[in-house]
């Protein structure tokens, strides 16, 4: 039985480190470019691996370089590849620009992750069904994210949503099966149409999904922590202060590594302390997955950040 099964996007990043945006018809040359890997299915999965969590991946990768690329560093990180398959379009690809304030701005071109249908899950049932944990995103298409939600309570197996990026048109009956649903603060804006300005304005949107049936409503505050709240508790976990070279793939490394720790058997306060922790080593390096630790060199950051 697999720890983890995340059933996702994957993406190559295209990640161009600039001084500012150009403004309509400017060409300015910016300081520095890197190829990495990405999505936030294969982010997820990665950040759950490098902790030690046996992982299954659920995934389309195109039918090209990248793909085998990509095939090759999931292979390289200990990740199960029984539940990728090669699609017929190109590998999917995400333009991600990063200001000197460590801000991201990124474009999705979807490519393979498209040809991630229900059809696909159904050929995968058994590694749905032999999971502690199924996590979603909202890179591949609602009606597969449906399918696998409906196929993971039909095994009993808990599943984790992560809604992002946000998208009005979900589904609220689908996010009330769930146990654990992560939207960040635009994330919760969009989905209930309610300001969420600050702490307060929060905890008002929190209780409206709340009583529309969800579980688990963990909504992540960057580096002030997340909010957890259920119909009858509402706790802050704190997040953990550093300072912050690049900031993409800080959610999807808190997400995985929250499946990592819950499907290990912690606590969900515990988890969630342990994932703010492991998202916030994350933002002092350039990059996405290549910023993610393993276990044994997240015990070296905690402790050289708390000296």
């Amino acid at each position: 039985m697999a720890d983890v099964t995340v059933i996702g996007s994957n993406m190559i990043d295209l990640t161009t480190y600039i001084g500012r945006m150009p403004v309509e018809g400017e060409t300015i040359e910016a300081p520095e470019f890197n190829i990495g890997y990405g999505g936030k299915g294969a982010n997820q999965a990665i950040a759950a691996a490098r902790l030690g969590s046996d992982v299954n991946f659920i995934t389309m990768v195109g039918n090209d370089g990248f793909g085998q690329e990509q095939l090759a560093n999931y292979q390289k990180n200990g990740i199960r590849t029984d539940g990728i398959g090669i699609g017929h379009q190109n590998s999917g690809v995400a333009p991600i620009f990063v200001d000197p304030s460590s801000d991201n701005r990124i474009l999705i071109i979807k490519g393979a992750n498209k040809e991630l249908t229900p059809a696909v899950l159904d050929e995968k049932q058994a590694l749905i069904k032999n999971s502690k944990l199924i996590v979603l995103q909202q890179e591949i298409s609602l009606e597969t994210n449906y399918h696998a939600i409906d196929l993971a309570q039909q095994f009993g197996v808990p599943v984790i949503l992560n809604p992002a990026p946000a998208n009005k048109n979900l589904n609220i009956d689908y996010v009330s099966k769930v146990v654990f649903f992560t939207p960040n603060e635009t994330e919760l804006a969009t989905l209930t149409g309610l300001p969420t300005n600050n702490l307060d304005e929060i905890k008002v949107a929190a209780c409206d999904l709340i009583s529309r049936g969800v579980e688990n409503l963990i909504i992540t505050l960057g580096h002030k922590g997340a909010l957890w709240v259920t119909e009858n508790h509402a706790e802050i976990v704190p997040g953990m202060k550093v300072k912050a070279v690049d900031t993409t793939g800080a959610g999807d490394s808190f997400i995985g590594s929250f499946a990592h720790y819950f499907a290990q058997g912690e606590a969900i306060p515990d988890a969630l302390q342990h994932a703010n922790q492991y998202a916030a080593m994350t933002v002092m390096k350039k990059g996405t997955q290549k910023s993610y630790p393993t276990a044994a060199e997240l015990s070296d950051l905690l402790a050289a950040a708390v000296d």
